[in-house]
């Protein structure tokens, strides 16, 4: 049994296809097939249940499954250490979207500076799905908000964020010296959809003061959101980080009277992972920069 019978065996459990499989490894698949089929030999039983245009795993892959992702992971956590200088290397790093676009530059452009050996690559992505990467090793570091929970995982809060109110300039609130919850409660409001944590802020914080926040428009991203509310469509709340870099005079900006909606940002990794000296300096980077 080879290693990248083990690598391809849970490329096509990831991708369900062989097809999606075999564009995403670089491979034909014939050779993709060839190599699943001798791992199956070598087993004595069947990987996969062979469908029409997919693949699903069978009680066997399900152990195989498990089995591959430790052995592998022990492999690349011991090429790790070998070659472990505390200069050189690769730092995985995922960010939400909400966090990204918006955190990520100056960091990772500060981070090069005193590490201009290392190698950073970003996935931004959603929590869930984060999660699940550092969780299986293929993200070393998260930067993720609260509240996560998920056993195993090392979770270290950074600091905590105001969300701001945003409105068009013509909006009638903008004239008021003060906005409380109360003022905006019968209004529409322009969300992100579902799959995005910072809805989940806005909504619980509203909620727990007994107001339902009506959403007329939902968006996969921030600037969109900023922007709709830019056109009339509805107001929303901001995140600090996003409202520090928006120049932009067409939308306003305003900090809600009385107890604030806030979201704490997170570090999240895998401690059952080797962790280099090189993603140890990482962490202190982060923590002199934004520790609250």
């Amino acid at each position: 049994m080879e290693f990248d019978q083990l690598r391809y065996f849970l490329k096509v459990s990831e991708c369900g296809s062989f097809t999606r499989a075999a564009e995403e490894l670089g491979v034909s698949q014939s050779a993709l097939s060839r190599s699943i089929q001798r791992l199956e030999n070598e087993l004595g039983q069947p990987v996969f249940e062979r469908k029409t245009r997919s693949v699903s795993l069978t009680e066997t892959g399900n152990l195989v499954q498990a089995r591959a992702h430790q052995v592998l992971d022990l492999i690349d956590d011991t090429k790790a250490q070998i070659s472990d200088d505390g200069q050189c290397g690769t730092v995985r790093i995922g960010a939400i979207p909400t966090i990204a676009p918006y955190l990520l530059p100056e960091l990772l452009h500060s981070f090069a500076m005193s590490f201009p050996k290392a190698t950073l690559i970003v996935q931004e992505d959603t929590t869930d799905k984060l999660l699940k990467r550092v969780s299986q090793g293929e993200v070393d570091v998260s930067i993720l908000a609260l509240p996560i929970s998920i056993r195993y995982l090392e979770i270290e809060e950074l600091f905590e964020e105001e969300l701001y109110l945003v409105l068009s300039p013509q909006h009638p609130l903008v004239e008021r010296p003060r906005i409380r919850l109360k003022d905006i409660e019968s209004l529409p409001f322009v969300l992100l959809d579902e799959a995005h944590c910072l809805t989940d802020h806005i909504v619980s914080f509203c909620r727990q003061r007994a107001v339902q926040p009506v959403s007329v428009e939902r968006t996969s991203q921030l600037a969109t959101v900023q922007e709709l509310v830019s056109l009339n469509h509805g107001i929303s709340m901001i995140p600090h980080m996003a409202r520090a870099v928006d120049t932009s005079a067409r939308r306003v900006y305003r900090s809600i009277s009385g107890p604030k909606p806030t979201r704490k940002i997170a570090l999240v990794w895998n401690p059952y992972r080797f962790c280099s000296r090189l993603l140890h300096s990482f962490f202190e980077h982060c923590r002199d920069r934004y520790r609250a």
